[in-house]
C-alpha cells in the first residue's frame, strides 16, 4: 500500500468519526450519516490497498 492511500483511508476514517460523533451530539441526523459513510468509505479503500498488496506480494521475490 501506497503511503498517500494509506493516509487518505486513515484521514477519511478519522473525520468520518468526527462528522459521525459531532453528529450524534448535535442531533443531526444528516451529519451522523455523512461521518458514517466517509467512515466506510475510508475503511473500504484500506481493505482494497491491502488486497492488492496480498495479490502483489507473491509474484514479488
Amino acid at each position: 500500500m501506497t503511503a498517500k492511500r494509506k493516509m487518505q483511508a486513515k484521514g477519511a476514517q478519522v473525520i468520518g468519526a468526527m462528522k459521525e460523533a459531532v453528529g450524534r451530539a448535535t442531533h443531526n441526523r444528516k451529519l451522523e450519516a455523512e461521518g458514517k459513510a466517509e467512515k466506510s468509505a475510508g475503511h473500504g479503500l484500506d481493505a482494497a490497498e491491502k488486497t492488492k498488496d496480498a495479490v502483489r506480494k507473491p509474484w514479488q521475490h
